[in-house]
Parts: structure tokens; C-alpha cells; sequence
């Protein structure tokens, strides 16, 4: 049957969202990588332009996805075992890079176990598959990732077994713990370590020590996960992200090797009892194939770097260039949120500004995400950007110096 009776009624819903200024832009296709020469760290070539622009929106935080070990590894893997495994898991579509990769990320972040999938996104829908009940309670930041709050609906989470706090407010969380109706088993409270949109972190040692004061109340206890995808590898003086940083550490930690590892990939990390019941009950791990065994060999050398003196010396040169670009916007007289973290957020505070500042900084050679109403609320207009640790003191700076065009009007 022909497509165009939805063809027609699709397009009807492509353009209300171009209406309300929500529809993506046409996507840049990249198409060369320039290596660091002189003063400048890497560049990039856009599909239709000769010009070299300096990526300031990738969350590849350890610069890691070049490194000529990584790609080492990865070639060495696949012309072993192929580009693809051929099967799922269950179905002898397990190798032992599989296996290494799960034994190696759980013993970096601390937990007896891990299970990989291909994202982290999909490995949020698998935990939630895994762990709720019909007597499960979830209580979520509302500034949590789409992937926590798609893991809710996709586990059929009622709306009465739902909580949502304000923004790092231990307060109304315990607001939440309190509304908990008395025959729910099992509490969850789930949230990001970091928020990408703002690089801000939750405190994780409140959150945990209102888990440990109601945990007795419920059959089944509080549990506390994390979505530390922006954090591990990128944060913490060791690189485990924000547990590290903070001092606690949640029940569970969902994280990537996607974004300061630099290669492709998520996992759950827990008790060896959630990790197999995750085995056993999440359709994103049995259902579809896992990851290639050249994106598992790249990601054990990733974190094997980050585990040693290479690692140190990168996370030391990432906290450099993000303090050395949160000093610059401070003595420019611009507004951020204040943090450690490598994602650092300028507040623009206006819709037209923001797209001029964004347009202006594409034409100088700077890639970043803009962010304005109606996406956000007026008035929370923001620019995006991200350091990573091949960024330079010259990089930093000359992003700076387009930033002071604004500054100066």
C-alpha cells in the first residue's frame, strides 16, 4: 500500500514542530578529522565547507576515541572475530571481550558486577525492566535524563507509583519518601550524577542517607541508582565520576563508553543478584545484539588508560582547560553555573541572542549547542559547551576571544 496518507499526516506533525521551534536543524555531517598541530588541538571539516571548526559539543571528555591503543585494539578484535557477534547474547553471541568488559568497568566503578548494552539509554529501559514491580515506587529528579523517564513508561510504571523532586532538593525528596503510599515493597530513587544540560552534579551523599533512613520502612528497602554517564571517566580524581567525587557511592550506577571513554556502549553495574536478574528479565539485553567485539576491545583499553598515569595526566589537563574557560567567561562578565564539571553552560537569557551568539561562533570555526524557548522556559536561553581534554590553552582562548565580540556590546 502507498505511503501518502501518512506520508501527508506525518508532515503534518513535522511542521507543528517546526512552529513551535521545537524540530532539529538539518544535521552537519563531518567529514575529516584534522590531528592537533602546533598550538591547535583537533579540527574538523563540515560536509559543503573547506573551513576547520574546533568541536566544543562533544562529550568525548578524554579525547580517548583517536588514541592509536584504542584503535589497536578495536582492529585486532574484529579481524579476529568479525565486525558483529551473529547473534544475541543468549544465543552464543557472548565472547570473552564481552565478559572482560563487564568484570573490568564493575571493578572500576567499585561494584561486584556489570552488565553491558549498546547505550546507556538502553541500559536505564533494562534496569527498570529488571527491578519494578507492581508494588515498586520510582522517585526521580526532575531534571532526569529522557532515558530514566522513558525507562519508567517503558516498565509500565503507573502514574500513583511515580515521584518527582525539584532539582537537587533534599527537602522535597524527602517530601516524595514520605508520600510513598504503605503497600509499596520496593523504593527507588533514580537520578543523574551529572546534568548535561547544566553540569551541575546531584549530592549523592544527602540522597544516599535519606535512602539509608527509610529503607527499613519497605520490604524490599530503598534503592538508589545513578546515571553517571557524564561523570564516569570525566570526573572524580581518579576518573569514576561522581561517587568518587562526592564521596558516596548508589546501589546501582548506569554509565557509558560512549562519552569519556570514547567509544560506544553502556552498562549497569550492581550486586551480582541485579545483574542477573537483569540477565534474566531486560528485553534491551535479550533481544537484540550486543555490542561488537572491536567497540568492547577499544572500551577495555579506554578505561585501562584512565586507570593509569595517561589517564591522570588527561583528567589534569581537562580540569585545566575547563577552569582556564570558566575563569575566561567569569572576567568577560558572563553568567554560568558554577562547577568543576567539563560541561559548562552559558546563560544567554535571550532566544534571539542566543541563535546570534550560536551563528556567530559557527562562522568563526566553534561547534556548540544552543539551547532557547521554547525548548527551555525565556529567560533560561543557554549555550552549551563541552571541554575535552585535547582542547589547548590557544583553543580555550581563541573561543574566548569570539566570546568577547558579545561581552564588549
Amino acid at each position: 500500500m502507498p505511503l501518502d496518507k501518512l506520508d501527508t499526516a506525518l508532515q503534518q506533525d513535522i511542521d507543528m514542530l517546526h512552529q513551535e521551534g521545537r524540530a532539529k536543524a538539518p544535521e552537519r555531517i563531518i567529514m575529516d578529522y584534522i590531528p592537533p598541530r602546533g598550538e591547535n588541538g583537533p579540527r574538523y571539516r563540515l560536509k559543503g565547507s573547506d573551513q576547520e571548526f574546533i568541536r566544543m559539543n562533544s562529550n568525548s571528555y578524554l579525547s580517548l576515541s583517536h588514541h592509536p591503543a584504542l584503535i589497536e585494539a578495536a582492529d585486532e578484535a574484529a579481524r579476529r572475530f568479525g565486525a558483529g557477534p551473529g547473534a544475541v547474547r543468549f544465543i552464543d553471541g557472548t565472547f570473552h571481550y564481552h565478559v572482560e568488559l563487564e568484570e573490568r568497568i564493575a571493578r572500576f566503578v567499585g561494584k561486584p558486577a556489570a552488565k553491558i548494552f549498546n547505550s546507556a539509554y538502553t541500559s536505564n529501559l533494562g534496569l527498570a525492566l529488571a527491578i519494578n514491580t507492581q508494588h515498586t515506587y520510582w522517585i526521580g529528579d526532575e531534571l532526569n535524563h529522557n532515558s530514566i523517564i522513558r525507562a519508567m513508561r517503558i516498565a509500565n510504571v503507573p502514574r500513583e507509583n511515580k515521584g518527582i523532586y525539584k532539582h537537587n532538593d533534599m527537602a522535597d525528596l524527602k517530601r516524595c519518601l514520605d508520600a510513598v503510599p504503605a503497600h509499596i515493597a520496593r523504593v527507588v530513587i533514580i537520578f543523574d550524577g551529572i546534568f548535561s544540560m547544566r553540569g551541575d552534579y546531584a549530592p549523592i551523599p544527602e540522597i544516599v542517607a535519606l535512602a539509608h533512613h527509610y529503607h527499613d520502612r519497605f520490604k524490599d528497602g530503598v534503592i538508589t541508582v545513578v546515571d553517571d554517564s557524564h561523570g564516569i571517566g570525566a570526573f572524580g580524581n581518579t576518573g569514576r565520576g561522581t561517587a568518587e567525587f562526592t564521596g558516596a557511592t548508589p546501589d546501582v550506577i548506569v554509565g557509558t563508553f560512549g562519552k569519556a571513554f570514547g567509544v560506544n556502549g553502556g552498562f549497569v553495574a550492581a550486586s551480582k543478584t541485579v545483574i542477573e536478574a537483569i540477565r534474566q528479565k531486560a528485553d534491551t539485553y535479550i533481544y537484540t545484539n550486543p555490542l561488537g567485539v572491536a567497540d568492547c576491545a577499544a572500551a577495555l583499553k579506554a578505561i585501562d588508560i584512565t586507570d593509569g598515569p595517561e589517564g591522570q595526566q588527561r583528567l589534569h589537563q581537562l580540569k585545566e582547560r575547563t577552569r582556564q574557560f570558566r575563569e575566561g567567561i567569569t572576567d568577560l562578565g558572563m553568567e554560568s553555573i558554577p562547577g568543576p564539571h567539563p560541561i559548562v553552560p552559558l546563560l544567554v537569557r535571550d532566544t534571539q541572542k542566543t541563535h546570534d551568539m550560536v551563528n556567530r561562533l559557527f562562522q568563526k570555526g566553534v561547534l556548540v549547542v544552543g539551547l532557547t524557548y521554547p525548548v527551555v522556559p525565556r529567560g533560561d536561553e543557554t549555550i552549551r559547551f563541552q571541554i575535552n581534554a585535547a582542547h589547548t590553552t590557544a583553543d580555550v582562548d581563541y573561543v574566548l576571544s569570539v566570546l568577547k565580540e558579545f561581552a564588549d556590546h
